[in-house]
């Protein structure tokens, strides 16, 4: 049986500089199915659901909807809110009295792991509710730390960011007769990848002397000895380490009030490292610079991976036409059909496969020492990164981005 209804789609973690691509691909797909009749977006994730503050996607301007491609962040709004278990609080009645309202017959949710776990609680809730809805999870993370899909939307354009800002900052920190070590610290709690990325531009003779990433323990004397070693040999040292990086003893590297600091799902904030790198080395006596991309790395659309952008959009087109196929409880994945020239292709994980879980570096792709990655990470990598996303530049020479009207359904 055909299932006849409006759709809610929603975003949630942390925000990309392509989630909005996936957010485009779910409105233009959806406006050619007869079997949506209407589409709403929710404000902040789950949340919007939960405190029934939806806007009508549908009455959009197609320009608009079309800038979203190249507009960064997540433009419905995002959260980091943990449902407890299928059918326990208050929330579960709330959401579901809201889709019962608006007739509510296909959700899809825009995230990453956290946002998978709530799109599998939430499916199995469902399945025992007696309202029939199809559920689709659409990948999203920076971190790349999705399982069963070969990698995720927004991780080649951070990435991209990253290795073309190492093939800058290596040019510029080493122009000097002076000896100067840079540290620049990269987003990554316990997956190395956008790290990883930044040795690419090692290919061409540039790029860190160091890389240290969380899939293995870093040790104290060693980082000194290395840094030591190749300052003595080179006089310039350029670091990167991912800000979650954690010593023999599973103790974060960065030691300060940050990580006292936890989300709902009990991820402690993360940050520091940098600073915390530059006080082991500060009695060699050299000048030390210290560079923290923060969000840079995951908004800067103007500098998105063209295979990114199009991955993004693609993903949200295969949520619709799984969902209208009967599909529910799934995850869109990626799928590397061919490497040289690059091909993928899209498939489905059951969520109940992927909330929870984490993908990291296979050991094997890091060197032995545990201070930088081999040429199979970075082989990963180099499609992900391919092309520049075109975009138009507003009156101010700024890139122009999607400036939805976001009516409320109330």
């Amino acid at each position: 049986m055909i299932l006849v209804g409006n759709c809610i789609v929603a975003q949630s973690g942390g925000p990309t500089s392509v989630i909005n691509s996936s957010l485009c691909g779910v409105i233009q797909e959806a406006l050619k199915h007869k079997e949506i009749t209407g589409i709403y977006g929710a404000r902040n994730g789950i949340l919007g659901i939960i405190n029934d503050n939806l806007v009508d996607l549908g009455k959009e301007d197609p320009i608009e909807v079309e800038f979203l491609k190249n507009t960064p962040s997540s433009i419905l709004g995002s959260c980091r809110y943990k449902l407890k278990a299928p059918g326990e609080g208050e929330d579960y009645n709330k959401i579901l009295a809201t889709f019962k309202k608006y007739n509510i017959r296909y959700f899809f949710y825009i995230g990453g792991n956290d946002s998978m776990d709530t799109a599998d609680k939430l499916n199995k809730f469902i399945n025992d509710s007696g309202h029939e809805i199809k559920i689709i999870g659409i990948p999203k993370t920076i971190d790349n730390d999705l399982v069963e899909t070969d990698h995720c939307p927004g991780f080649g354009s951070a990435a991209k960011f990253i290795a073309t800002s190492l093939s800058e900052i290596y040019k510029d920190a080493t122009v000097y007769p002076s000896d100067q070590i840079t540290i620049i610290e990269i987003m990554g709690r316990n997956a190395g990848w956008l790290t990883a990325a930044s040795a690419i531009p090692t290919l061409t003779g540039e790029g860190p002397d160091l890389v240290y990433v969380p899939e293995v323990p870093f040790h104290y004397d060693h980082f000194k000895e290395e840094v030591s070693r190749i300052q003595s040999k080179k006089g310039d040292v350029v670091i990167c380490a991912s800000e979650g990086i954690k010593d023999v003893n599973g103790i974060y590297v960065a030691q300060n009030e940050t990580l006292q600091c936890h989300d709902s799902f009990g991820h402690a904030q993360l940050g520091g490292v940098a600073g915390a790198l530059k006080s082991m080395v500060a009695n060699l006596g050299k000048k030390i610079r210290v560079i923290e991309f923060s969000l840079l790395q995951r908004c800067s659309a103007h500098i998105a991976s063209a295979t990114d952008v199009e991955e993004a959009y693609q993903v949200g087109v295969k949520a619709i036409q799984s969902a209208i196929e009967g599909k529910s409880g799934y995850m869109v994945t990626i799928l590397r059909e061919k490497q040289e020239p690059y091909v993928s292709s899209y498939g489905l994980a059951p969520l109940s496969n992927i909330a929870n879980h984490e993908k990291k570096i296979p050991r094997e792709w890091i060197n032995d020492e545990g201070h930088g990655v081999k040429r199979e990470v970075l082989d990963y990598i180099l499609p992900l990164i391919k092309g520049r996303s075109e975009y138009k530049e507003d009156s101010l020479g700024l890139p122009r981005c999607s400036k939805l009207k976001m009516l409320s359904l109330k």
